[in-house]
């Protein structure tokens, strides 16, 4: 198979990709085309079929295709010109070639979040966190599989397990430096601030919204989830409560960005913090491993960071 990040312009291409998207599409002199994106863990390309004949058989989003096309250029970005398609067969391919998965071991990364959860001390809080990650079996599958986001950063699969475990980290370190913190806390609602996302955002392939997370969105689920363990804990305390709480509903720090309450203690800021500094630099490192193999250093003006950014200057 040849991986998307390796194609050649000029390159004959016979494979199975995960069509991502189809759209039915016509000329501007009336001739029906179908306009598809082609992906594999890779990467993605865009494809054109051009000659609806009876080489391209039916297929819709969502399908594993073979394809037979050439590889051309179309505004400095790589595109595939495809002649043949035709649907492939369960046995023909591994999901694990074409959906983005993280380039960490999930059973290692679980095994670091369970020692932080063993190395809480409050016994609230540790039987909060045991509730999710030890004892929900279901939410563990779901949680080790899922992506922090639909696109911008940690959109991969094992993504969310990634960030949170991350951003746990950077909070670990925080409160080792800041002593107004209570680490247990903070480091707690680090491991619970993106929970929400199991509900938000639907499995790989699709990784799109959800109707819940559409109409409610993870900052509230995952409060409501977090509350719904609690109240299986006999005698959490109501202001402990109250400050998980708050540290999840706060954690997007600011009104505009999605946040239903703005930080009012130390630990919803660090957590705020945290999240967001892991959240730009996985972005600004996807962008850089996106750039890799070319050799201008300057990428571009970028939304998110609404600057042009930069390659580092490599040092001898």
């Amino acid at each position: 198979m040849k991986y998307i990040e390796n194609m050649l312009e000029g390159e004959s291409i016979s494979g199975i990709y995960f069509c991502k998207n189809k759209v039915d599409a016509t000329t501007k002199n009336g001739k029906s085309y179908y306009s598809v994106f082609l992906q594999d863990k890779t990467g993605i390309i865009d494809g054109k079929v051009w000659d609806l004949n009876n080489g391209i058989e039916h297929f819709e989003t969502n399908d594993y295709i073979k394809v037979e096309g050439i590889v051309t250029s179309f505004n400095g970005n790589l595109q595939m010109n495809i002649k043949r398609i035709r649907r492939a067969s369960e046995g023909e391919y591994d999901v694990a070639d074409y959906m983005p998965v993280t380039k960490n071991d999930s059973d290692k990364m679980y095994d670091e979040l369970l020692k932080k959860v063993d190395s809480i001390s409050n016994k609230y809080l540790k039987e909060l966190l045991r509730k999710f990650f030890v004892e929900d079996s279901r939410f563990i599958q779901s949680f080790k599989k899922h992506s922090a986001a639909k696109s911008v950063h940690h959109s991969f699969i094992g993504g969310l397990l990634q960030h949170s475990l991350s951003v746990a980290e950077i909070c670990e370190f925080i409160s080792g430096r800041y002593p107004h913190i209570n680490r247990d806390l903070l480091v707690t609602t680090a491991l619970l601030h993106d929970i929400g996302k199991t509900r938000e955002l639907s499995e790989f392939p699709l990784n799109d919204y959800t109707d819940e997370g559409q109409l409610v969105g993870h900052i509230v689920t995952g409060a409501m989830m977090v509350k719904e363990k609690m109240l299986m804990i006999e005698g959490f305390p109501k202001v402990l409560s109250d400050e998980v709480i708050h540290c999840i509903l706060a954690h997007h720090g600011e009104l505009e960005y999605g946040s239903p309450k703005k930080p009012a203690i130390i630990e919803a800021q660090a957590l705020s913090l945290a999240d967001n500094m892991d959240a730009k630099l996985q972005t600004f490192s996807e962008l850089l491993d996106s750039r890799a193999k070319e050799k201008e250093d300057w990428m571009g003006f970028n939304k998110l960071f609404e600057s042009n950014l930069r390659k580092t200057t490599g040092v001898e």
